[in-house]
């Protein structure tokens, strides 16, 4: 059975950091390569980090890339969004999710199409 939350989001300065949790069970981590989504008020979603499930390789997308790392942690069963350098553009809700997997590593593309949690939201604002 699927399960992931997110949580972390909050208020930041432009420049600042931010650190996202995903909170996933053993079967989810242990069987998917998990994706960091965000969606922009009045924009599409778009995938912007992934991690492998075995192989913990990680893509990022081109807008995030060198600011933001995703990593995780089996044994408290959490994937992480560290987010430095923010802009107000990465303003939006964020979400986590199983993504598609990629020998080695994975795709920054949703495994299925209508799983998404809650969501936590990312405001860049000075």
């Amino acid at each position: 059975q699927l399960q992931l939350v997110e949580s972390g989001g909050g208020l930041v300065q432009p420049g600042g950091s931010l650190t996202l949790a995903c909170t996933v069970n053993k079967f989810t981590l242990n069987t998917f390569s998990i994706g960091w989504f965000r969606q922009a008020a009045g924009k599409e979603r778009e995938g912007i980090s992934c991690i492998g499930s075995s192989s913990g390789i990680t893509d990022y997308a081109d807008s995030v890339k060198g600011r933001f790392t995703t990593s995780k942690d089996n044994a408290k069963n959490t994937v992480y969004l560290q987010m430095n350098s923010l802009k107000t553009e990465d303003t939006g809700v964020y979400y986590c999710a199983p993504v598609i997997p990629k020998q080695p590593g994975c795709l920054m593309s949703p495994y299925f199409d209508d799983y998404w949690g809650q969501g936590t939201q990312v405001t860049v604002s000075s």
